[in-house]
C-alpha cells in the first residue's frame, strides 16, 4: 500500500513540472485537446498525459486529496485571476466601472444559454443554486390548498422554502417517500405519479440529488405533469456541466443550477431558466427598483453587488469548453469507477449510488456496516489527508460518506484513496 509520505512526494514531483509556468495552463489544455481530437471521450478519459495538463489549471493544495467536490469545486487559476482583475478595475471609478462590467454579464448570459439550449432572455443569473431554486418556489402564484409534490431525497433548503409557504399560505407540500437509494427509475416515476392529485400544481425534483447523485426520470415526469397542467422545477445544482444535456431533453419548465459546482465559476453564482411566457407571472424574490414585468433581469435586482464574480463566469465557461463536456463527463465517470469498482465487492460495503451511466456520474455515496461514518470522515482527513463528506439521511435511508471526484484529481490520487479504504475495510478498523 502506498503510504501518505510516498504519495505526497510523488505528487510534488509531478506538480513541480509545470509550477513554473501556471499562466500557460489554458493554452496547454487547448493544445492537448487538439492533439487528441480523433479520440473518443472514453479514450481521452484514461489519457493521464492529457489530464495532467488539465490539473495544472487548478490552484489546489496537493498535500490533501479533496474528494468533497460536491459543495464547492476546486478553484481554477484563470477564474481567480479574473475575479482579482475585475475587482481591481471596479475600484478605479467605483459605480462607473461597475456599470461597465455589468454590460459584460450579458455575454455570460448568452454563453450559458447556448449550453442549455434556451433563449438568453429566459436566464436569470443569480447568487447561487439555493436562490435559483427559491426564485420560482417563492414566486409562483399558488393558493391555499394547492399541492406541491417533491421527494424525501430532494435538497433540504428548497424543501424548507416550500414549508415556509405551507406555513404562511396554506399550500400543501407532499413528500414522496422514496426508498433507500439507489432507486430504480421506473419505481421513482411510479411513486411520483401516484402522489399527483387534481390539486397538484408543481413538482420539484433533482436532476441529481446531493445525497447520492441519484438521477431522476425527468422527461417522463415532465410529460406526465404537463398532461395534467402541472409545472415542473428541476434542481440542477449537480447537473449543469457535469453531464451533457440540453433543456429540450427534459421538457421541464424551470431549471436551476449552482455555478460554483460543476462549472467551477466563482462562489455565489447560479442561474434559473424561466420560460418567456412565465416571466411576468413569477414574483421576484426581491422587488426590483423599477419593474419591467417581461424582462428576465427583474429577478436580478437585489441591490448593490459586485459584478466581478459574475463576469468571471466567462473564464469558467472557456475552461469547460476547452475540455469539452463529453470528455469531462467521461473522465469524471472514469475516476469514479476506478475507486468504486475496487470497493464495491468488499464485505460490509454498501453503495447507495448506482454505477450505471444513465443513473449517475461523479457523485457516489457508500457506507460500511458497523463503522461510524462521521469518525471515518475525520480519520481520513486527520491521518491520510483525504477530504470526504459524511451523508446521513434524517429518515435513516443513508449512512455513509460521499465521494465527489473532479477533473482536478489524478488517477494516482484516486488510487491512493482506494488503497487507504481497502486497508480500513479489510481490517474493520480506522487504521
Amino acid at each position: 500500500m502506498l503510504n501518505r509520505r510516498d504519495f505526497l512526494r510523488g505528487c510534488a514531483v509531478s506538480v513541480g513540472a509545470l509550477a513554473a509556468a501556471p499562466e500557460n495552463a489554458l493554452e496547454r489544455i487547448l493544445a492537448a485537446g487538439r492533439d487528441t481530437a480523433g479520440l473518443s471521450p472514453e479514450q481521452v478519459a484514461a489519457d493521464e498525459d492529457f489530464w495532467f495538463e488539465v490539473q495544472q489549471a487548478f490552484t489546489v493544495d496537493r498535500n490533501i486529496v479533496n474528494l468533497n467536490n460536491g459543495t464547492v469545486q476546486n478553484y481554477l487559476r484563470i477564474v481567480q485571476d479574473a475575479v482579482r482583475r475585475h475587482s481591481e478595475f471596479t475600484g478605479n471609478a467605483a459605480w462607473h466601472s461597475m456599470a461597465v462590467l455589468n454590460n459584460e454579464i450579458e455575454s455570460c448570459r448568452r454563453r450559458l444559454a447556448s449550453h442549455l439550449g434556451c433563449d438568453p432572455e429566459e436566464l436569470v443569473i443569480c447568487r447561487g443554486g439555493s436562490e435559483a431554486g427559491q426564485i420560482p418556489i417563492m414566486g409562483l402564484e399558488l393558493k391555499r390548498g394547492d399541492e406541491v409534490v417533491s421527494t424525501n431525497q430532494d435538497y433540504p433548503r428548497l424543501l424548507g422554502s416550500w414549508r415556509q409557504r405551507e406555513k404562511r399560505e396554506g399550500i400543501v407540500l407532499k413528500i414522496v417517500p422514496l426508498p433507500a437509494p439507489p432507486v430504480p427509475l421506473d419505481l421513482f416515476y411510479r411513486l411520483v405519479e401516484q402522489a399527483v392529485t387534481p390539486r397538484t400544481k408543481v413538482i420539484l425534483i433533482c436532476h441529481m440529488t446531493h445525497w447520492t447523485g441519484q438521477m431522476a426520470p425527468i422527461r417522463r415526469i415532465s410529460d406526465m405533469a404537463h398532461s395534467k397542467g402541472i409545472e415542473v422545477i428541476v434542481d440542477g445544482a449537480h447537473g449543469f456541466m457535469h453531464v451533457p444535456f440540453k433543456l429540450a431533453d427534459f421538457g421541464c419548465d424551470y431549471y436551476t443550477a449552482s455555478l460554483h459546482k460543476w462549472l467551477m465559476a466563482p462562489p455565489g453564482n447560479g442561474f434559473v431558466r424561466i420560460p418567456k411566457d412565465r416571466i411576468s407571472k413569477v414574483w421576484p424574490l426581491t422587488p426590483p427598483w423599477t419593474d419591467n414585468p417581461n424582462d428576465i433581469r427583474r429577478f436580478e435586482d437585489v441591490g448593490t453587488r459586485t459584478p466581478a464574480n459574475r463576469v468571471a463566469i466567462a473564464e469558467a465557461i472557456t475552461f469547460n469548453e476547452g475540455i469539452g463536456i463529453e470528455r469531462k463527463s467521461a473522465r469524471i465517470r472514469y475516476l469514479r469507477d476506478r475507486w468504486a469498482n475496487r470497493l464495491r465487492t468488499l464485505p460490509k460495503v454498501r453503495f447507495y449510488s448506482s454505477l450505471e451511466p444513465a443513473e449517475s456520474c461523479g457523485v457516489t455515496t457508500f457506507g460500511i456496516e458497523g463503522m461510524d461514518m462521521a469518525k471515518l470522515t475525520s480519520h481520513l482527513l486527520d491521518k491520510w489527508g483525504i477530504v470526504v463528506s459524511p451523508m446521513k439521511h434524517p429518515d435513516g435511508l443513508i449512512d455513509g460518506i460521499r465521494i465527489v471526484v473532479n477533473v482536478s484529481l489524478s488517477a494516482r490520487e484516486i488510487d491512493y484513496f482506494a488503497d487507504v479504504m481497502e486497508n480500513i475495510i479489510k481490517k474493520g478498523a480506522l487504521v
